[in-house]
């Protein structure tokens, strides 16, 4: 491991030396606190690994707010307990089973590279996704009814556009599949919301399930 590793780039370095002259000297109590006592956040995001989308900006999240986990598409898969690893899954047990948060968001995002090559492997475009071998093509099938749902749009900006909202619907359900969730969502004491944010515009789309469509914030 040791011809692996490489020193931190100074650009790193000087970043982190910034934010410990400053945020960290500043809220030096608060982030001691949070060592001590732990964390008790109200709230679980899953969103994509897009490094455009920075969830804590977005709500204007300080530390210890927000539980995050971040994959491919921000998608969840169903609830399979097959005694494999689940990375998501994980996250969603500990965050509504240990960490009893009262909202669980999933926030997708326009221009999503991973919904684009859901759209693309499944209409043929890239069959090397299709490999067994390939994790995202794997992953990116928990994406392929919500495909199949939205794929006569003939307007392509439209089309996966529609897919990314596809992305966070079918996340919230497979959600609800799984046992802890459904019960806490019963017992009221969990809520589930379904967001997609538009980077270019800056504009919030909030999941109506009444009228199951996307309304601004």
């Amino acid at each position: 491991m040791d011809t692996l590793t490489k020193p931190l780039p100074d650009y790193l370095v000087t970043r982190y030396e910034g934010w410990k002259a400053t945020r960290y000297e500043q809220n030096k109590s608060w982030f001691r606190r949070l060592a001590d006592e732990g964390q008790r956040p109200p709230m679980m995001v899953i969103s994509c690994c897009d490094s455009r989308v920075n969830v804590n900006d977005l709500f204007s999240a300080q530390p210890g707010d927000i539980f995050l986990h971040r994959n491919i598409a921000n998608l969840v898969p169903p609830y399979e307990p097959d005694g494999d690893p689940h990375g998501t899954s994980a996250a969603v047990e500990y965050a509504v089973s240990v960490l009893k948060v009262a909202h669980l968001l999933v926030l997708g995002h326009s221009n999503c590279g991973g919904v684009q090559g859901c759209a693309d492997m499944c209409s043929g475009k890239l069959p090397e996704l299709e490999e067994k071998a390939s994790f995202i093509g794997r992953w990116l099938d928990i994406l392929r009814p919500g495909y199949e749902r939205v794929k006569d749009i003939e307007d392509e900006p439209q089309r996966l556009r529609a897919l990314e909202q596809q992305a966070v619907k079918e996340s919230l359900s497979n959600l609800i599949g799984f046992p802890f969730v459904k019960s806490a969502v019963e017992a009221e004491e969990l809520s589930l919301h379904g967001l997609w944010v538009d980077i270019r515009e800056g504009a919030l789309l909030n999941y109506d399930g009444r009228k199951d469509d996307f309304v601004p914030v």
